[in-house]
């Protein structure tokens, strides 16, 4: 009698490269079309046939002034938003798996969320901040800063050594600040009006000028994360391997850690607290790539990018002439796949390969 074994890189997704270009191609195909129909589809008065004709060339869409607004200056801003909002979702919770070898770890977990939705609080109470610009640079900076405090933490303490240390301190601090954050709300009903409607999670509202100084902190964040990919493959084989290779374990995580802040700070500043497409997106990518870690993350970029943009246009049509919060359906779609991936047996460590 024989008994079969499961190896170890079975166990873990054995990577498929004769997947991977072609993977690549269709996302980006998809990426590209849902982009389309996200320029198409809204809730406003313009037809998908009027946007079709204004983004064709047609002389007459483009003198209509109202066409013109519903395209230039509502749907392609909230578009750019959803792909620049996926992407660093996308890469950020690829890369906070691979850095606490949690397939499980989630993009709130450095305390990113929380700091940014204190800083709103605060700006909102003791500052005057009115405009969704001011709000923005408030998350931005409340995010950044937060997971600032969580990274100087971590590396006083060498919890940098230990992955679990790393989430716990962010854990930690994220409580601190949403405790923080519940205590200045119960004094100011004003403020927990306009608070409630940025934590629901949605790119109504959002401009092409408050994108803009965005986009250096992200192709940071990104440049960052790429550049860690190696690193990170050596981490995933054991903190003692990655020595004998001449990695730092700590310094490693650290990086990861503050291209994480950066991606994630960005993502929340526009589009307040997403959950799950963090989570989702990485496990998806990994079924694909098996255990490379750029692969997975440009993948995953893709993919996140891809169920943001098929979110927000859903948001648009579900409950028209109305809009659904754009986390209403990532939580509904998220919260039953993660209930699927805990209880099925693909649940694997995320280990890498570059």
């Amino acid at each position: 009698m024989s008994v079969r074994m499961r190896s170890p890189q079975r166990e873990q997704g054995t990577a498929r490269p004769d997947l991977v270009p072609w993977a690549t191609a269709l996302l980006l195909t998809l990426v590209a079309v849902l982009v389309l129909l996200s320029l198409l589809i809204g809730t406003g008065s313009a037809s998908v046939g009027h946007a079709w004709d204004y983004l064709a060339g047609d002389p007459g869409a483009r003198a209509d002034a109202q066409l013109r607004l519903a395209v230039r200056e509502v749907r392609l801003p909230r578009t750019l938003a959803a792909v620049l909002v996926g992407v660093c979702l996308g890469v950020a919770g690829c890369l906070l798996q691979a850095a606490t070898r949690n397939p499980l770890a989630e993009t709130g977990l450095l305390g990113v969320n929380s700091g940014a939705a204190f800083a709103v609080v605060v700006g909102l109470t003791w500052f005057g901040v009115s405009s969704s610009a001011a709000l923005l640079v408030w998350a931005l900076l409340g995010g950044t800063a937060a997971s600032a405090v969580v990274l100087l933490l971590a590396a006083s303490g060498r919890a940098t050594d230990s992955p679990l240390r790393l989430v716990l301190v962010g854990s930690a601090l994220g409580a601190t600040f949403h405790g923080l954050t519940a205590y200045v709300l119960l004094g100011t009903q004003s403020t927990f009006d306009t608070y409630r409607y940025w934590t629901i999670g949605s790119l109504a509202g959002v401009e092409t000028a408050d994108l803009v100084p965005l986009l250096p902190v992200a192709g940071l964040g990104l440049l960052v994360a790429f550049g860690c990919a190696r690193p990170l493959s050596a981490l995933g084989l054991g903190d003692d391997s990655a020595r004998s290779l001449g990695h730092h374990p700590g310094r490693v995580r650290l990086a990861a850690a503050g291209a994480v802040s950066l991606l994630v700070g960005c993502a929340v500043a526009v589009a307040g607290p997403i959950a799950f497409l963090g989570l989702l997106a990485p496990y998806a990518a990994r079924t694909l790539t098996g255990a490379r870690l750029t692969a997975q993350l440009t993948l995953s970029a893709l993919i996140a990018a891809a169920v943001m943009l098929l979110a927000d246009i859903l948001a648009r049509i579900v409950l028209r002439p109305w809009e659904t919060p754009v986390s209403v359906l990532l939580a509904l779609v998220g919260g039953p796949l993660l209930v699927w991936i805990a209880r099925s047996h693909r649940l694997s460590t995320a280990g890498a390969s570059a």
